[in-house]
């Protein structure tokens, strides 16, 4: 069963080129530990909510846009050997991070359903 890691995130208007540059950057070691795709989008037709929604996920500044992210894993195992190793591999520390990490919000998730292209 595959495995999908997400992720939210606030990004500075003025740092979209560098935080593209680096999910691109990221792809590259995900790759090696044997992700099978990743999606990065900007937050498009992102409503404010009654209760909650992303811009208060993130405490969203001005001037910065939510980042919506995903990486696709075959399995749980392989996403949790990745997360472990980032402590150890220098390729994660050398990686620019143009966001507020703080402000993100992830976690794993398991397929429920999955319809056309994914990623």
């Amino acid at each position: 069963m595959s495995y999908v890691s997400g992720f939210v995130t606030p990004v500075a208007d003025a740092d979209r080129d560098a935080y593209r540059a680096s999910a691109e950057a990221a792809w590259a070691i995900f790759r090696d530990y044997g992700a099978t795709g990743q999606m990065e989008a900007w937050g498009d037709d992102v409503p404010p909510g009654k209760q909650t929604d992303f811009a208060r996920a993130v405490a969203l500044k001005d001037g910065e846009s939510v980042a919506l992210g995903w990486v696709l894993w075959p399995d749980k195992a392989t996403a949790e050997r990745c997360f472990a190793a980032m402590p150890d591999d220098p390729r994660f520390a050398e990686l620019p991070m143009p966001f507020d990490g703080s402000r993100m919000i992830y976690g794993g998730f398991v397929p429920i359903f999955s319809g056309g292209v994914v990623g």
